[in-house]
């Protein structure tokens, strides 16, 4: 076990970014090469082994976080290895990418500082691959059944690796040119390098997992004819509806929305562009929306050399404290400042977010190109504009990262697959099934189509990493169950937290 005393002994100490000046002028990871075992070691002894860890409830996977700390704690990356791995398929993407909620629901949070539980996942997902402790799964039988995986996401990755290792053929179908979804062109690489992504590829292919690229099911191949090949299919498409800015010049060149620029950024470090077709190099950008992935666009056009760079959020700044509505162990809205927020205050000294606020219009040049964007501040609860509070800013290239409305519905998947939406626009799932397969299972994840199980963002809406992770175990549990009568493979996630649709 940890330290019963090391959370009053050793203070936090987070795992130090590399510097700010050094990390710009290069695409590598944030924390490149800074996993210092001995620090992340002693912080793991700040684990006090709670009798009822309210980390597993914070964290979707259930992850035995007390566990692999005391292990880290003595540095057995090993028995850390195997307890991490027993509950997440893809701890490398995770601690790289997951906003860490689990620290949030520590109890050390109550009144003190969480553990760095994050650093001391990382720290663990490294050492299984430097020391060789992620070698192929491979089934000791094949159950003679197969099973298709439309995405190739966190969601289809994971179960498609649960019912491969359980002796199902299984072939995973990616519209795109290569495998990841995401996690190979909406992450920046300066948050996971792709060689993360690329061997455990390789580890699913030596596990027998197929890979069929450049196939969009529902349009280049009729997803019924998919249905009549397999014996079930899981449906991880993600929520890629991009949402909309409907105001005036929106249509000027230069606005391009967010996934699409990261997109290429990201397409450039996979060596398909000498230089982005998009770029942010010299221009005065403005990035609209507050969330994640305008962050991940900040970070990027830093590294493109913006000549500057404004993040609007419509939401008011918040607090340092938790608030009351959001009390322990839930994951609160307080104030955080990312990566790329530290890269641009230390550029401008000064946070690059403008809080309530929201865009009027869009200004062009005689060539029809942006130029301005003209901004009011906002009320914080009704979001009305505020008389008398409109400016003008300079906007050479601006990228909206409004978030995701869903999966994409105008696609022959939906009508094919007999799918339907449900009250948010994601793909439905069946409430008399959950009802007969949640407790078994950890949540419904079939939609009213036999055989056909949807999983992650797609039946989910956006969301994190870890959730779409969570749900493709989920996914492989419970296809597992339809294929055999029986599962054995865990599901993670509890049913009361999941998502229902009639």
């Amino acid at each position: 076990m940890t330290d019963p005393h090391g959370f009053l002994k050793t203070p936090r100490r987070p795992v130090p970014a590399r510097p700010v000046e050094e990390r710009l002028s290069d695409w590598h990871e944030v924390y490149a090469g800074q996993a210092l075992l001995p620090l992340v070691s002693e912080q793991a002894g700040r684990c006090m082994d709670c009798g009822i860890p309210f980390c597993h409830h914070g964290c979707p996977l259930g992850n035995l976080i007390p566990e692999w700390n005391a292990y880290a704690l003595h540095g057995d990356w090993r028995a850390a290895a195997e307890r991490l791995h027993a509950t997440n398929n893809f701890p490398e993407f995770t601690g790289r990418l997951c906003p860490a909620p689990c620290e949030d629901a520590c109890v050390l949070t109550i009144n003190a500082d969480p553990v760095t539980i994050k650093n001391v996942e990382q720290a663990i997902a490294d050492q299984i691959w430097e020391h060789g402790y992620a070698s192929p799964q491979q089934p000791e039988r094949l159950s003679g059944k197969s099973v298709a995986v439309i995405g190739s996401g966190p969601a289809g990755l994971a179960a498609a690796q649960q019912l491969t290792r359980t002796g199902h053929t299984v072939v995973v179908y990616e519209r795109a040119d290569r495998i990841g979804g995401l996690l190979r062109y909406g992450i920046p690489e300066f948050k996971m390098e792709k060689r993360h992504l690329d061997r455990r590829l390789d580890q699913m292919q030596a596990e027998g997992t197929k890979f069929r690229t450049g196939v969009d099911v529902g349009s280049d191949l009729d997803a019924r004819e998919l249905r009549r090949r397999h014996d079930a299919v899981v449906v991880a498409v993600g929520a890629t509806e991009q949402r909309e800015l409907p105001v005036p010049g929106r249509r000027l060149s230069g606005i391009h929305q967010a996934m699409d620029y990261l997109t290429l950024a990201n397409r450039v470090r996979e060596g398909d562009y000498a230089s982005p077709p998009v770029t942010a190099e010299g221009k005065h950008v403005v990035i609209i929306g507050g969330g994640d992935t305008g962050s991940d666009c900040l970070g990027t056009t830093l590294r493109q050399g913006a000549a500057s760079a404004l993040q609007l959020d419509i939401n008011p700044e918040p607090g340092d404290a938790r608030p009351d509505a959001e009390p322990w162990p839930t994951y609160p809205k307080v104030y955080r400042i990312s990566h790329a927020h530290e890269e641009a205050r230390g550029r401008k000294g000064t946070d690059p977010r403008v809080f309530s606020s929201a865009t009027l219009r869009f200004e062009g040049s005689s060539t029809g190109h942006v130029r301005a964007l003209h901004l009011t501040e906002v009320e914080p609860e009704a979001r009305r504009p505020r008389p008398d509070t409109e400016r003008m800013i300079p906007a050479e290239l601006v990228l909206l990262a409004l978030g995701f409305s869903g999966p994409e519905r105008d696609t022959g998947l939906v009508q094919q697959l007999g799918l339907t939406l449900d009250g948010s626009g994601n793909f439905a799932r069946d409430a008399a099934f959950a009802a007969e397969t949640m407790e078994r299972t950890g949540g419904p994840v079939r939609p009213r189509a036999d055989g056909v199980f949807v999983a992650g963002d797609t039946g989910r809406g956006q969301s994190l990493v870890v959730w779409a992770i969570a749900e493709g175990r989920s996914a492989a549990a419970a296809t597992d169950r339809y294929l055999t009568g029986s599962t054995v493979l865990p599901a993670p996630v509890a049913a009361k937290d999941r998502p229902l649709a009639a």
